[in-house]
């Protein structure tokens, strides 16, 4: 394992385990474009890689099932999983976050959400936070007009504010924590820009680190995309670090994805046998970056 590589894994076991966050990674950024279903012996072999036990990946594999994220498929003696309902839907909605280019185009109108305290609210809230909406008040919710609202959340007021005024810029300043954001986009880049520049010498990376590098790379740029509400560039500083971040994140994914989708093709399996050949959309992935 090539030694940037080795220092992103070193640093991921230093932190607290996110073993089920990186299972959804894997699912929605690799197996979701084959297909949606891959053998559980794939996913521990992948996880050996990156030196967790296979026991700690069946417990988070069992507990993403049993909270509605993952459907399990047993064939004989051999467990298959796919998202779930609730998993697809989430990372439907993430995967033009963190894939798809900002918007370019600004009204200068915000959606704004009122939620009620029924008991769907916390369901609503976790649904919009995904979805990019910062929130000022408990129950109030707001986001760049045309955002799509979660079905978590279709029930909710809505109205629409300008941000032209003082108030409305203040709305926006109290409803995300960009300064959060931006150190945690800086931290980011700290981390992979060695992997960037390894990539930019021409050093070769074996079928396996590159496919492990590829889900680390998204596991830890959704961990801070995600929660980047993608304002419009007139109401960002101008040296706003997510851009910068997007270009490192897109330029490192683009040189691992041969070797990490031939990782695929050697070693995933589902139900009826090796994984079908993804579409298009996934070379498109960061496109205008």
């Amino acid at each position: 394992m090539p030694q940037p590589l080795a220092r992103i894994v070193e640093q991921l076991k230093r932190e607290p385990s996110r073993t089920g966050s990186i299972v959804i990674t894997v699912f929605g950024d690799a197996i979701v474009p084959r297909g949606g279903s891959v053998w559980l012996g794939t996913l521990l072999e992948f996880f050996a890689a990156i030196d967790i036990d296979s026991g700690v990946v069946r417990t988070a594999m069992s507990r993403l099932a049993s909270d509605g994220w993952l459907e399990r498929n047993k064939v004989g003696r051999n467990s298959f999983y796919r998202l779930d309902k609730k998993g697809r839907q989430t990372f439907d909605t993430a995967t033009k976050h963190i894939y798809d280019p900002p918007p370019s185009d600004w009204t200068g109108r915000f959606e704004l959400l009122l939620i009620g305290n029924g008991g769907d609210r916390d369901a609503s809230r976790d649904a919009l936070k995904n979805a990019g909406f910062g929130s000022p008040l408990p129950g109030v919710w707001v986001a760049p007009s045309g955002v799509p609202v979660p079905e978590e959340a279709a029930g909710a007021i809505r109205l629409e504010v300008s941000a032209e005024d003082d108030s409305g810029r203040r709305l926006l300043s109290e409803s995300w924590p960009l300064q959060r954001t931006a150190d945690a986009y800086l931290k980011f880049m700290k981390t992979f820009e060695p992997l960037r520049a390894s990539i930019g010498r021409g050093e070769i990376l074996s079928d396996t680190d590159a496919f492990t590098a590829r889900i680390l790379l998204i596991h830890h740029y959704r961990r801070v995309v995600l929660r980047d509400p993608l304002l419009p560039a007139p109401l960002l500083p101008r040296d706003w670090p997510g851009r910068a971040a997007r270009r490192l994140c897109g330029e490192i994914y683009r040189g691992l994805l041969a070797a990490s989708e031939q990782w695929l093709d050697d070693h995933a399996t589902n139900e009826n046998g090796p994984l079908p050949k993804p579409g298009g959309a996934l070379a498109r992935r960061f496109d205008g970056t």
